[in-house]
C-alpha cells in the first residue's frame, strides 16, 4: 500500500531521550553526513543528474535570513532528488565581491594609518588574499549550521585558478567576436569608492534637495530651466525643447548666453523633452547625465566634464576646487545675485542614487570604460524562454524578465578597483591594443602596459553554472551536470545575475541553456511585512534563532512561508511554533516506539486492517501524492503545510489517539496497528526530511535501524485508497469533536469523567466505542444513570449524565445572561442598519463593521440557545 524502504529493524525496542535537544545533535549529524560522503556527486555515476546552481554568497558576507530562506529551499530540492535516486549536485562557493572586499581591506589599512596607494597594487592585492584567508568565507561555516547538503569537495571561488581561466577565455572570445569594446559613456560613479558601479549597486531613496528655476539668455531670447543639480550647469552645452512646442519655435537653432560663463549654447529640438513638464525646456549636460548624453549624441554636442573623480569642481575659477555640494550652494547664490533665479523650492523631495556600499551619492559621469554589446546575447536569452527551453516560475514573472532582456543597454564591465579579474588587454607604445587569452603570452617590452581596470563582479558570477564545472575544458563534470536543472533565486536579481548567466551560458555553451527552470522567490520581511533593514532595527540574525530553537525550526518556518515569487513575512512566534512541531514529531515518535511501532515484516493486507488503519494509510498515500505535486510546482508553503497538518492533526492527534485502546488491549490487533504506525512514521519522516533534516534523521534511524534518511528512498504513492474508511473516520471525528465542544461549553475539565450512554447501533461507530469513551473521558452509564443532555451526531447518539458534574441552575443563569447581552447587541445593530439617515452619512467601513457585529450576534445567539437546549431543566 506504500513503499517499504529496505532497512534493518532495530534488534530491540529503541529508546529516545525524553526531550529533543537540537544543539546536542545537529552539529554531530552534519559532520557525519559529510564524512560519509552523502553530499558528494559522482560524475561517473549512471544515475540521472540533478544540478542546482547556488547563488555564490559574497566572501565578506554572513548568513542572513535571505540566505537561510533560499538555501533551505535549494537544500530541500536537492535532498529529495537524492532520495529519488538522482546523482544530485549542489555545488558551493563564494564570490570575490570586488568593491565590498576592497572596502573591507581599505578600512583595515585606514586603522593602521595607511592607504592602498601606500602599498601599491601588488602588495595590496596580496593583502586582500590574506584577508580572505583569515576572515572571508564565514558564511560557509554558517551554511553547515543550516544543514546545507552541498558537495564541499567541489567548493569554488570566483578568483580561483580555474574560474580565472574561464573569465579570461570568455573575455577573449567576446572581444574577438566584437562583442566587447571600449568607449566613453555615462556610468554610475562613486566618488568615495572611486569606481564605476553597476545598476544593482545603486540604491535609490527620497532625499530632500532643492529645485531651482534659472533664466538662461537675455531679452527676448530667454528660457527658464529647472534643476536639482545647479552645479552641473557649468557643463551645459545646450538647452533642449520639444520640436512641436510653439512657445520656443523662434529660438530653436539660435544660441543663448549660459549664465556665469563666457559661453553661448544652442537651443535644440528633441523629442525626449516633455513639453508638459515644468517650463518645457531642459538644460543639457552630456558629461553628467545619461539622458543628456543621448541628446548630445543625437545633436553632436560637446561633452564638458566639470568634476573630477572625487566630485570636485574642475572648471570656472570662482567655483574650482569646491565639492559638488558646496559648489551647488555657491552657484545658486551667484545666480541669485544676478537676478537669474526665477523660483526656488526647498525642501524638494526627489529620488537620488546612493552607493550601496558606502551610501555616497552616486554621480553620473562620462568615462572611458569597457562594455559588452548585449544585443545578440540578450536576444538569445529572451528566445530561450520564449521557445520553452527555459521555464520561469511563477510564469507571471516572465514579463519582468522580458522587460529587461528586450530593452537591455550595453553593459559596463570595467571597474576602477585593484581587487578582481584584471582586464586582459595590453596597450603598446604606438597605440597598439592586444587582448590576451589564457594560453597566450602577454606582450613585453618597453612601453607596453596592462589595462589597470578589473571586471565587474557580475561578469565572473555570470559564468558560474559552467565555469564551476571546469569550462573551458570539456570535463566529466561539465558533461554530466550541465545544463543545470534549477536556478532558485530572488526576483530582485533577475535583471542582474539571472540575465547575465543566461547570456553567457548560451554564448559559451553553443546555445545550451545554463538551467532548465528559473524558480523565483520573494524576499524575507518582518512579521508586519516590512523590509528588513538595520535602519529599521528589524534585522534578525538567523543564527540566534538556530541557537534558541534549532535549525529545523528556522528551516520549517521559512519553507512554510515560501509561496512562489511572493515576499515572506517571518516573526519569532512562527519559529517557536515550528520548534513546537519538531517537539511534537519527537514526542509522538517516542510514544509510538514505546507502544510497538515497527517497520519489521510486511505490511498486513487490507482485509486484516481496521478502518482506522485503512484510513491513515489512505491519507498517507494521498499526502505522498500531494507533496510530490507541490514539489514539482515549487509550492514549498503548500507542501510544508500539507505535511504539518498530516503529521500533527491526522497521525499524532487522531491515529495515535484512536490506536491507544488497541495498544492497551494487546494481542494481534496491537501488532497490526504497531506495524501500520511504524509504516506511517517511516514514510512521514522521509517526507519531512528535506525540510527538517536533523530531527527526522535521529527519529528515522532510531525507528528503522537504517543507515541514514539522507540516502533512504523517497516515498512513492502506491495508489492505495480507501474512501469508505476515510468517510467512516471523518464521521467518527465529527462525533468526538462535537462532544468535546459540548463538554467545553459546559465548563467540564478535559480529564473529567462523565457517565454516558452511546447509541451506536446501525452506524459505523460500533467498533470504535472503546476509542470514543477513551478520547471523550466517558464512563459506563451505570445503574443510576440519568440522561441530562443528549447529542445526536452523524447518525449516532451520545447521552450524558451531567447531574453530578455541573450546577445546572448556575449554568442556565450564566447562559441566560450571555444570551441577553447577545440579543441586546443584535437589537442595537439592527436599529442602526434600519436608520436611513445614519446609513446616508456613515462611511462604508463603519456600516460594514456594524454588519459584522450583527452577524456575530446572530452566531452567538444560536450557539448559546443550543447550549441551553442541551441542558436539563434546573
Amino acid at each position: 500500500m506504500t513503499d517499504n524502504a529496505q532497512q534493518q529493524p532495530p534488534a530491540s525496542t529503541p529508546e529516545l531521550p525524553t526531550q529533543y535537544a537540537p544543539a546536542e545533535v545537529e552539529g554531530k549529524l552534519y559532520e557525519r553526513w559529510v564524512d560519509k560522503g552523502y553530499f558528494a556527486a559522482d560524475a561517473k555515476s549512471e544515475k540521472p543528474a540533478y544540478t542546482i546552481v547556488i547563488p555564490p554568497p559574497n566572501v565578506t558576507g554572513s548568513l542572513h535570513l535571505g540566505h537561510a530562506f533560499q538555501h533551505t529551499l535549494m537544500d530541500a530540492l536537492t535532498r529529495r532528488k537524492r532520495m529519488q535516486g538522482y546523482e544530485a549536485l549542489w555545488l558551493p562557493g563564494m564570490d570575490h565581491a570586488g568593491i565590498a572586499t576592497q572596502n573591507k581591506v581599505e578600512q583595515q589599512l585606514a586603522e593602521e594609518g595607511k592607504s592602498r596607494q601606500d602599498l601599491g597594487r601588488e602588495e595590496f592585492v596580496e593583502r586582500v588574499w590574506q584577508w580572505k584567508e583569515e576572515y572571508g568565507g564565514k558564511i560557509l561555516g554558517q551554511m553547515r549550521r543550516l544543514g546545507d547538503g552541498v558537495d564541499w569537495d567541489r567548493e569554488r571561488f570566483t578568483m580561483d585558478e580555474g574560474l580565472s581561466k574561464a573569465v579570461q577565455t570568455i573575455f577573449k572570445k567576446l572581444y574577438d567576436d566584437e562583442l566587447i569594446y571600449r568607449a566613453e559613456r555615462i556610468i554610475n560613479w562613486c566618488p568615495r569608492c572611486l569606481t564605476a558601479i553597476s545598476d544593482i549597486e545603486v540604491e535609490y531613496q527620497e532625499d530632500d534637495g532643492e529645485l531651482v528655476s534659472i533664466k538662461y539668455g537675455e531679452g527676448d531670447e530667454t528660457l527658464v530651466v529647472a534643476t536639482t543639480r545647479a552645479e552641473t550647469m557649468l557643463g551645459d552645452t545646450a538647452v533642449a525643447v520639444h520640436p512641436d512646442d510653439e512657445r520656443y519655435q523662434h529660438l530653436v537653432g539660435k544660441r543663448i548666453k549660459l549664465p556665469l560663463t563666457d559661453r553661448s549654447i544652442p537651443v535644440v529640438a528633441d523629442t525626449h523633452v516633455d513639453p508638459e513638464f515644468g517650463t518645457g525646456a531642459v538644460k543639457v549636460t552630456p558629461a553628467h547625465d545619461p539622458n543628456d548624453f543621448a541628446i548630445g549624441q543625437r545633436h553632436g554636442l560637446e561633452s564638458i566634464t566639470v568634476m573630477d573623480e572625487r566630485a570636485v569642481i574642475t572648471v570656472h575659477g570662482p567655483f574650482q576646487g569646491l565639492d559638488r555640494f558646496e559648489a551647488r550652494s555657491a552657484i545658486v547664490a551667484a545666480l541669485r545675485s544676478q537676478g537669474r533665479i526665477v523660483a526656488e523650492k526647498r525642501p524638494y523631495a526627489h529620488s537620488v542614487g546612493h552607493c550601496s556600499r558606502c551610501r555616497t551619492t552616486v554621480e553620473p559621469r562620462l568615462s572611458m570604460q569597457w562594455w559588452v554589446k548585449v544585443g545578440p546575447l540578450a536576444q538569445a536569452a529572451g528566445d530561450a524562454v520564449r521557445d520553452g527551453r527555459v521555464a520561469i516560475h511563477p510564469a507571471d514573472m516572465s514579463k519582468r524578465y522580458f522587460d529587461w532582456v528586450d530593452n537591455m543597454h550595453d553593459w559596463c564591465i570595467s571597474r576602477q578597483l585593484w581587487w578582481g579579474h584584471r582586464i586582459p588587454v595590453w596597450y603598446g607604445p604606438e597605440g597598439e591594443v592586444v587582448c590576451v587569452g589564457p594560453d597566450e603570452e602577454a606582450p613585453t617590452g618597453e612601453g607596453w602596459r596592462q589595462d589597470t581596470d578589473v571586471l565587474d563582479t557580475w561578469f565572473s558570477s555570470g559564468l558560474w553554472p559552467f565555469s564551476t564545472l571546469g569550462w573551458p575544458e570539456n570535463t566529466p563534470d561539465l558533461q554530466k551536470f550541465y545544463s543545470t536543472d534549477v536556478l532558485l533565486t530572488g526576483h530582485d536579481i533577475i535583471f542582474f545575475w539571472v540575465a547575465r548567466m543566461m547570456m553567457f551560458g548560451l554564448y559559451a555553451m553553443d546555445g545550451e541553456v545554463p538551467f532548465k527552470t528559473i524558480a523565483l522567490t520573494g524576499l524575507v520581511r518582518d512579521e508586519r511585512g516590512k523590509k528588513m533593514s538595520k535602519s529599521f532595527g528589524n534585522v534578525v540574525d538567523p543564527l540566534d534563532w538556530m541557537d534558541k530553537y534549532g535549525s529545523d525550526a528556522v528551516r520549517f518556518t521559512l519553507a512554510r512561508g515560501a509561496n512562489p515569487g511572493t515576499d515572506v513575512p517571518i516573526g519569532e512566534d512562527w519559529v517557536q511554533a515550528s520548534r513546537n512541531f519538531a517537539n511534537k514529531i519527537w514526542n509522538a515518535t517516542r510514544f509510538a516506539l514505546m507502544n510497538g511501532a515497527t517497520v519489521e515484516g510486511p505490511l498486513p493486507e487490507p482485509e486484516e486492517l481496521s478502518a482506522t488503519d485503512r484510513w491513515i494509510l489512505s491519507r498517507l498515500n494521498k499526502t505522498v501524492a500531494a507533496v510530490d505535486a507541490f514539489y514539482e510546482d515549487f509550492q514549498f508553503a503548500k507542501l510544508s503545510d500539507a505535511l504539518y497538518h498530516f503529521a500533527w492533526d491526522e497521525v499524532f492527534d487522531w491515529y495515535v489517539e484512536l490506536s491507544k485502546t488497541t495498544f492497551m488491549g494487546g494481542g494481534e490487533a496491537a501488532k497490526v496497528s504497531g506495524r501500520v504506525l511504524g509504516e506511517v512514521l517511516d514514510v512521514t519522516l522521509r517526507l519531512l526530511h528535506p525540510v527538517v533534516p536533523f530531527v527526522t534523521e535521529t527519529l528515522w534511524t532510531t525507528l528503522t535501524g537504517g543507515e541514514s534518511v539522507v540516502v533512504a528512498d523517497w516515498p512513492k504513492d502506491s495508489g492505495f485508497r480507501d474512501d469508505a474508511a476515510e468517510r467512516e473516520i471523518e464521521s467518527l471525528q465529527q462525533v468526538i469533536t462535537e462532544v468535546r465542544r459540548f463538554r467545553a461549553d459546559q465548563g467540564l475539565q478535559p480529564g473529567q469523567r462523565v457517565p454516558a450512554r452511546l447509541t451506536l447501533d446501525g452506524t459505523a461507530f460500533a467498533p470504535h466505542e472503546a476509542a470514543i469513551r477513551q478520547l471523550l473521558r466517558l464512563q459506563p452509564e451505570g445503574d443510576a444513570f440519568s440522561a441530562t443532555a443528549t447529542l445526536p451526531v452523524a447518525g449516532a447518539e451520545v447521552a450524558l449524565d451531567l447531574s453530578g458534574t455541573i450546577d445546572v441552575a448556575a449554568e442556565r443563569k450564566r447562559l441566560a445572561k450571555d444570551l441577553a447581552a447577545a440579543e441586546k447587541e443584535k437589537a442595537q445593530a439592527n436599529a442602526k442598519l434600519g436608520n436611513e439617515a445614519f446609513l446616508a452619512k456613515a462611511p462604508d467601513n463603519v456600516v460594514e463593521k456594524i454588519r459584522t457585529r450583527l452577524a456575530k450576534a446572530d452566531e452567538d445567539i444560536a450557539r448559546i440557545q443550543a447550549q441551553l437546549d442541551r441542558l436539563p431543566e434546573a
